[in-house]
């Protein structure tokens, strides 16, 4: 401000000097003016006054000159010599003279003398200085008080503003960013664009720009610090290298990982952190491929077999990928670790797995093809025989339903042990699955070679197993195929031993046999009749056969029984002997299952309606139905479907299946009883005691086994064994049925010992539903 002042004035005082100066000019062309007058006015009358030689009129003439304003002194020159002088000049004052010749003009121009006007300039210099003194007087007072009006202005307008503005700017801080910067002043749209307004709203823009920052720097810093967190807390370890692979950062994983402190390996590279020369000469070689490999390609992975700091060696997951600035340049790598010696441990069980049977740790199903491929080859090659035996553990299914799965399996590992004990070091022993066992014979001299192996496998079987304290015992049935003579590739070779297993067993179980060309026809015949049998349903060729149960002591038919029959065009009528233990094998039992519950049910309700009696039903059913699922659910819905009343179905469930004491089976037969439903025990005495389990289950009926009836009359054993049958299900209130009763002397002792039920051929053979029905109606009472 003090500038504008000084430079306004500064122009002002110009201004004023030029001013003055256009005015003294004035003054100055004034008296010029007035010297031009006076020779023009009195030029030609002083020439012709002094041609005259009038003095008296040239010295009026002269007067009246020097009585004009600011002349003071007239000096007039007469030709030849002579001067006249008028008036006077002041001491040192400043004048103005102009000289103009007088001539007289006649005929001829004669020069008669010349006159100097003096003109006196202190009146125009006092002028002068007045004026200067007024113009400097007048312009302090107009600079004076047009100072304080600026001052006041500027410091009502602005000058308030700005220290409003500074104090601001003073106290603001990181604390106050909430704080707007406001000014005392009206909010107009004038005062929001002026320069006060433009600066308020950029520093308050400042302000909130200055929030956002903090606030994208306190999430930044949160971000900084959840990023070093997780890295400091990651599962893996990690450590940062610069770009000469110095080590800078270590976390707390790497520390328990390997045992180096963080602080102590800073600096060093990570493949020389130990103080073996030896190992740290291996990872320098391996540390300089990963450096080539992330160098060329951008990333290494790989495992790597490291040592702790005690000396332990580990297996590690290593990632190494270099970190990059914004503009794509490195600055550093990143190496994370991860232990995987625990992968490498599952890895190497899993490889177990996949070959070995966990069970019996014997090799399994696709590594015992593996050494029979290479046993031929080196057959081939050395012109030698190789044996391949096929043994199945028989009845193995009996005593795994029987004792339960922990017997069966007792029972696999003891069977293993037993047969590994027989063979010499080159040969193989594997479990294909289930009580199946593969024997691979290399390097024999003669077929009877393998004979004598499998004379002495079937020696091993002979002694009893103890199964949950029990003695068991348990024979193989074993086929023998070899190569060259029976095949010469390993899948034909199995199947011919396959083949030779199942004639082992025709023959009695607890036998080998040799292969024969003839046993392909007996596999075949098993193939097709699996065939057969999933189309069997289908195409209707199941039927169900009915034989009756009756009253000893009246005759009075009370029940019926459903057997199954399937009656197959091209193999004609097939007993269930024949089909039903290979429809247990291969799960076709379950739907067979159904469809009889369903079609007994239904032929029941039939009866019903045409006797006008309650007639029952009893059902067989297997083992691998009854396990099934959805078993309580197919029977509910048979029994709603077909209308019949719960307590006229009698399901008979097999000895060795209530030996399996588990907690399924005792929910199965809960649910049932709490339905309504009869529950008997089939062929009881044909398994090992069940008397400990008749109390637990909720059993309504025992039958006693054809095999012990038909000899009562013959051998008093079996007559006292039924005896005490009847008296021991009596006292638990148990009713009994006697099964296979074919003569009538049958009948009587089983009446006189009150055996409840009876049925066999004496009563009635199996029949087909319309003969049955056609006996039905004629036969109330046998």
């Amino acid at each position: 401000m003090a500038w504008i002042l000084l430079f306004s004035s500064a122009f002002t005082m110009v201004a004023s000097a030029l001013q003055i100066y256009s005015d003294y000019r004035k003054d100055l062309a004034q008296i010029d003016n007035r010297m031009q007058v006076i020779e023009s006015g009195y030029a030609s009358s002083l020439a012709r006054s002094l041609w005259a030689l009038d003095q008296k009129l040239l010295q009026t003439q002269m007067e009246g000159i020097l009585s004009l304003p600011d002349v003071v002194h007239l000096r007039l020159r007469i030709e030849p010599d002579s001067e006249l002088v008028m008036g006077d000049i002041p001491l040192d004052a400043r004048t103005k003279s102009h000289s103009f010749s007088l001539v007289h003009r006649g005929d001829e121009e004669f020069e008669l003398g010349e006159l100097t006007v003096t003109a006196d300039l202190e009146r125009i210099y006092d002028d002068l200085k007045r004026k200067v003194v007024v113009i400097l007087f007048t312009q302090f007072l107009k600079t004076f008080f047009v100072s304080i009006l600026i001052i006041w202005i500027f410091q009502h307008f602005v000058a308030r503003h700005l220290t409003t503005m500074a104090n601001y700017a003073r106290d603001f801080s990181l604390k106050t960013t909430s704080e707007p910067l406001t000014l005392d002043r009206p909010n107009t749209p004038s005062n929001r664009i002026d320069e006060l307004g433009r600066v308020t709203d950029a520093i308050n823009q400042m302000r909130e720009r200055l929030n956002a920052d903090m606030e994208r720097q306190h999430k930044d810093a949160a971000e900084i610090r959840k990023f070093s967190k997780a890295i400091e807390q990651s599962p893996s370890s990690v450590l940062i290298c610069d770009r000469q692979w110095r080590i800078e950062f270590a976390n707390q994983k790497f520390t328990q990982l390997t045992g180096y402190d963080a602080k102590t390996i800073v600096g060093k590279h990570p493949g020389a952190l130990g103080e073996n020369q030896l190992e740290n000469r291996e990872n320098h070689h391996l540390w300089q491929s990963i450096r080539l490999q992330v160098q060329r390609v951008g990333v290494w992975q790989g495992e790597v077999n490291s040592v702790r700091r005690n000396g332990e060696r580990f297996w590690e997951q290593l990632i190494v990928t270099p970190i990059k600035d914004e503009t794509g340049g490195i600055t550093g790598y990143l190496i994370l670790g991860e232990d995987i010696s625990i992968r490498k441990r599952y890895e190497q069980q899993l490889l177990r797995q996949a070959n070995y049977d966990i069970l019996t740790g014997l090799p399994n199903r696709m590594l015992a093809l593996d050494r029979l491929k290479l046993a031929l080859a080196q057959a081939r090659r050395e012109s030698s025989l190789v044996g391949v035996m096929f043994l199945d553990l028989d009845n193995f299914k009996h005593i795994n339903d029987t004792l339960g799965h922990d017997a069966g399996d007792n029972l696999l590992i003891e069977a293993a042990r037993r047969i590994s004990s027989c063979l010499r070091g080159t040969s193989t022993v594997a479990r294909l699955g289930g009580d199946e066992f593969l024997v691979i014979l290399p390097g024999l001299t003669g077929p009877e070679a393998s004979s004598q192996v499998a004379e002495r496998i079937l020696k091993t079987f002979a002694p009893p197993y103890i199964l949950n304290g029990q003695e068991v015992f348990v024979t193989t049935s074993i086929g023998i195929a070899i190569f060259p003579t029976d095949s010469d590739n390993s899948g034909t070779l199995l199947q011919h031993a396959d083949a030779a297993m199942y004639q082992a067993k025709h023959k009695g179980k607890s036998a080998f046999a040799h292969f024969a060309p003839e046993m392909t026809e007996v596999s075949h015949e098993r193939l097709k009749m699996e065939s057969s049998m999933r189309r069997a349903l289908e195409l209707k060729e199941f039927e169900l056969y009915f034989q009756p149960i009756v009253q000893t002591d009246s005759g009075n038919l009370c029940a019926v029984e459903a057997l199954l029959r399937w009656n197959n065009p091209a193999m004609g009528m097939v007993m269930p002997d024949r089909f039903i233990p290979l429809a247990e094998e291969t799960g076709l039992i379950t739907p067979i299952g159904e469809w009889v519950l369903e079609e007994a049910c239904r032929a029941a309700v039939g009866w019903i309606q045409t006797t006008g009696r309650d007639i029952g039903i009893s059902v067989n059913v297997s083992p691998r139905q009854f396990r099934d699922p959805g078993f309580t659910e197919t029977v509910m819905h048979a029994l709603s479907t077909s209308g019949l009343a719960p307590e006229l179905l009698e399901l008979e469930i097999t000895e060795r299946l209530i030996l399996d004491n588990s907690i399924e089976t005792a929910e199965i037969l809960r649910q049932l009883d709490k339905a309504g439903i009869r529950l008997s025990v089939d062929d009881f005495g044909t398994g090992y005691s069940a008397l400990s389990y008749l109390k637990s289950y909720p059993f309504d009926t025992l039958k006693i086994d054809k095999s012990f009836v038909q000899d009562v009359m013959k051998e008093p054993e079996d007559a006292s064994l039924v005896r005490a049958i009847i008296n021991m299900a009596h006292s638990l209130g148990l009713r009994v049925i006697a099964e296979g009763v074919e003569e009538e002397a049958q009948t009587h002792f089983l009446k006189k010992e009150n055996c409840d039920f009876s049925q066999g051929y004496f009563y009635s053979r199996p029949l087909p539903a319309p003969e049955f029905d056609d006996w039905l109606s004629s036969n109330h009472r046998v």
